[in-house]
Parts: C-alpha cells; structure tokens; sequence
C-alpha cells in the first residue's frame, strides 16, 4: 500500500482548499465532535445540521446529557433515526459522570471504553479534539483506501478493515492526525464517490490513484452481496377521539425499542379492534407506506378509525397535535402517515 506514503501532502492541501464549514469542525470540542459523529452514522451531513444545532442548544454539556429524561432525548433525536445510538449516548455520558469526573476522556483507550463508541468513533473523536494519532475508519475511508491502493478486499470483512486501518496508521502524519482523517472522509463524501461514480479529475490523489489508473473504480471497492431483506406486511391503526390519535410504546427490546408508535400489527384486519377493546364509530382506509429497515422491509397499509368513546388498552396514550410535535418520538417507519394524522388533528380544533 505504498500510495498511502504520497496521499497526506496532496489530501491535506486540497482539503484546506475544499473542507465544508460546519459546525463541529469551527468548535471541536471533545463533545461537539463525538455528538457530530454518532448523528452521522447512515445520515447525510445535511440532513445532521439542524438536529446538531437543536441537540446542542437543549443539551450543551455532557451532564445535561446524563441528566435529561429519556422521552425528551428520543424527541431530540426524532428524524435521525436508529434510536439506540441515542439511548448509548446517555450511557456514555452517564459514564464519563461516574467513571470520569464529568470531564471526556482524553485517551483513545478510555474513548473507546465508552458505551456506543467503535474503533472509527474513537479515532474519530481522538485525532480531531485530542491530535491523538490514530485512523479513523469509516465507509467513506475504507473506499478511498481500496480504491487508491487497488486493494480487492472485501471492505466488510474485519480483516480487511484491519489491514487498511493498520496502513492507515504507519502512513497518517503524527503532528496533523484530525485534519488527515477529516480530509479523507471527505474525499470520499465528494469526489470518491460510490457506485462506480467518482469524480476523479478532482482528486488529488489521481496520479497514483490504481483504480483510476487502470480503469477499477466501477470494481473498487469490494463488497460482499447483503442477503435479501424479510418483507413484513402490517396493518397501522390510526385510531382518532376527540381531536387526539392513539399511542402505544413497543417493547423495550427489539426493533424501535421503547418507542411510541400508532398501533400496528402482522396483516392485521379490524377484528384487532375487537380484541384491544376498542370499538370503532367509522373505519376507512388511511393510505399506505413502506420503511426499509437494514434486515426487514414494513410494507404497511393503515386503517383510520373515529372511536366510539377513548378506552384504550392499559399503556396505550391519547396525543393532542402538541404533544405529538413535543413530547413524543414518533419513528420514521410511520412517517408516511405523519400528513393524514396532522389533517385529521387540524380538522378537529
């Protein structure tokens, strides 16, 4: 992987030229940078922004963060999805209270220690907020990698990983390790692109670019084929009465574990009802929606009800057009219901 040796003199000037402004990168702090890094875990920065300067401004510190209701961070983190990274964030800050003063860690070692936090997480968060010498290695970085050296490794495989990310660690230079491993993350945000897509004649590592020098950026990386997603098909009660609609929490463990959801189940029809307790005034049909989790996809239809009085079953809330907006975290599987529900609070002020 001899190619690496020329990378971090190019990378870096064409990263001082090309890096985008954002937040954490004009203020990072310890905090700031590993709050940035588990929000954009399979979410685009820009999607990210917002959320960042919203979670920021209600939980500033790191005991805020230990402290807050577990409701009130899951609405803070309503939209970006896979809740657990969330849910880890409180155990981490919990953590850094009781384990370590109130003050972030500041060795790569107990970094990694902390709840929720990987190897990339911690290189992440060492290298930017500490100059701690060590990769970062994400998604991003593993295709530059494979692409730049012609490695035919599948960038799945651990092994592979490891080998990057121990060529990574000889060839990184020591006295600017957070810069380095910013600019290669976002040479692969871009101009490395994915799917055989990259714009190559604004790469700085062109000239000695294997994949691009022997015409492999279509073959490069290597990833294994992911097996086919289960298909669910569910029925979504949109149960309504006197201008609130119906909750439940699902279980704690599990898919969307611990969140609020309108009630749904495995192709379901309205003897569910019945069996809730629940009787219907009206029932229609409430449109349709898919949600592709990374095992399953939820192929779902919704039934919209008017109850005749609001006995729900033991658990289960009524939410007013408000607390839907503020208190409670509704995850994105529901989100092609979100208009239908929002129209029908309206239409009952």
């Amino acid at each position: 992987m001899n190619q690496l040796e020329q990378l971090p003199i190019p990378l870096l000037q064409w990263f001082q030229e090309h890096a985008r402004v954002l937040p954490w990168r004009s203020d990072p702090t310890p905090y700031h940078v590993w709050i940035s890094e588990i929000m954009l875990q399979q979410t685009r920065v820009a999607a990210v922004l917002d959320y960042y300067r919203r979670f920021l401004d209600a939980l500033p510190t790191v005991a805020h963060l230990a402290a807050v209701e577990e409701d009130t961070l899951l609405k803070l983190w309503q939209g970006l999805g896979y809740y657990n990274r969330a849910r880890n964030l409180q155990k981490a800050a919990r953590q850094i209270m009781e384990e370590f003063g109130g003050v972030f860690p500041a060795s790569y070692e107990e970094i990694l220690s902390l709840a929720g936090v990987g190897e990339y997480t911690a290189g992440a968060i060492s290298s930017i907020a500490f100059g701690i010498p060590v990769p970062a290695v994400d998604g991003n970085v593993l295709r530059v990698v494979a692409r730049i050296t012609g490695d035919r490794g599948d960038i799945l495989n651990a092994a592979t990983k490891a080998r990057m990310r121990a060529a990574l660690l000889e060839t990184m230079p020591k006295q600017f390790p957070g810069a380095y491993n910013q600019a290669l993350m976002e040479l692969g945000a871009l101009v490395c692109l994915p799917n055989g897509a990259p714009l190559c004649e604004q790469c700085p590592a062109a000239s000695f670019c294997t994949a691009y020098q022997e015409g492999l950026t279509g073959e490069l990386p290597v990833k294994a084929p992911k097996k086919a997603r289960r298909v669910e098909k569910r029925t979504v009660f949109l149960l309504f009465h006197g201008g609130r609609v119906a909750l439940r929490r699902r279980p704690k463990r599990g898919l969307l574990a611990g969140l609020w959801e309108y009630p749904n189940e495995v192709e379901a029809g309205p003897a569910a009802l019945e069996a809730w307790g629940v009787t219907p005034r009206t029932l229609e049909a409430g449109g349709a929606g898919k949600h592709i989790f990374s095992h399953i996809e939820w192929h779902m239809h919704a039934l919209l009800a008017e109850t005749a009085d609001d006995i729900l079953p033991d658990g289960w809330v009524w939410a007013d057009g408000r607390e839907l907006e503020e208190v409670y975290a509704i995850p994105n599987a529901f989100q092609a219901f979100s208009d239908t529900v929002s129209a029908r609070l309206r239409s009952s002020l």
